[in-house]
């Protein structure tokens, strides 16, 4: 097909594929505003070992990894519960948790998500001071060369809170790129159908790639009361 096959397609049926498309938009913005907003808290971790040696830099880097599964124990999430009062199970909240280690700036990224703000901010927070503090004890009994110590870089009550999900901008537009595609499909398969049918001296042009010189008009039936006056006309005539 050339490209003036695909224009005419579209010129004949491309309402179809922004009908589709509007009714997938809509769809997926209503879907969005009937979920229920997801909001997501973080904070931010600084690991930095005692002294610049490259032997203790690289066992911080490989603590990363460590640091963040020993987060994410149901001992540190029973020590977050009890300190900020929370009415939920361990299994819950880590459920909620998330730890992201980096070991290119030797930072480990705790971030809760909730639907209410305020326990994905105090989740996030507590977190974080219980597991300084844990970090604290085990450098008490470490030489000061050999500690690696872990602060927190900015509180989340500085940082406050953002809605994670829906997102409902990209949803909306997500859908509606969805169903102009899905529009599409339908407009070329229902071109599909009908390409066996000529209705049109184009549709004949197309179809033996000949040039139509010229068209049979159709034949119209008359009507009763018209074929009668052309009997009458005929009958005088003949007498």
């Amino acid at each position: 097909m050339e490209i003036t096959d695909y224009l005419r397609i579209l010129s004949k049926r491309g309402w179809i594929a922004v009908l589709v498309a509007v009714v997938a938009a809509v769809t997926a913005f209503a879907v969005s505003r009937m979920q229920i907003p997801i909001y997501s808290a973080s904070v931010k971790l600084s690991v930095n070992p005692a002294r610049a040696d490259w032997g203790l830099s690289n066992t911080t880097k490989d603590l990363l990894r460590n640091y963040a599964e020993n987060i994410r124990t149901h001992k540190m999430a029973q020590e977050v519960i009890d300190r900020a009062q929370l009415d939920m199970d361990t299994t819950t909240l880590l459920s909620k948790l998330f730890v992201s280690p980096a070991a290119d700036t030797f930072t480990l990224q705790i971030e809760a998500r909730d639907p209410d703000p305020q326990v994905a901010m105090t989740i996030a927070q507590t977190m974080a001071e219980v597991f300084v503090e844990d970090r604290d004890a085990w450098n008490q009994r470490q030489d000061k060369r050999d500690r690696i110590e872990v602060s927190i870089l900015d509180s989340v009550w500085n940082l406050g809170y953002q809605q994670y999900s829906p997102n409902t901008r990209i949803n909306t537009l997500a859908g509606g790129l969805v169903g102009f595609l899905i529009g599409l499909l339908v407009v070329f398969f229902l071109e599909w159908l009908e390409q066996d049918v000529i209705r049109t001296d184009e549709d004949l042009e197309r179809a033996v790639q000949v040039t139509v010189l010229g068209v049979i008009p159709p034949v119209v039936p008359e009507s009763g009361s018209r074929a009668t006056e052309r009997r009458l006309a005929a009958a005088k005539r003949g007498a």
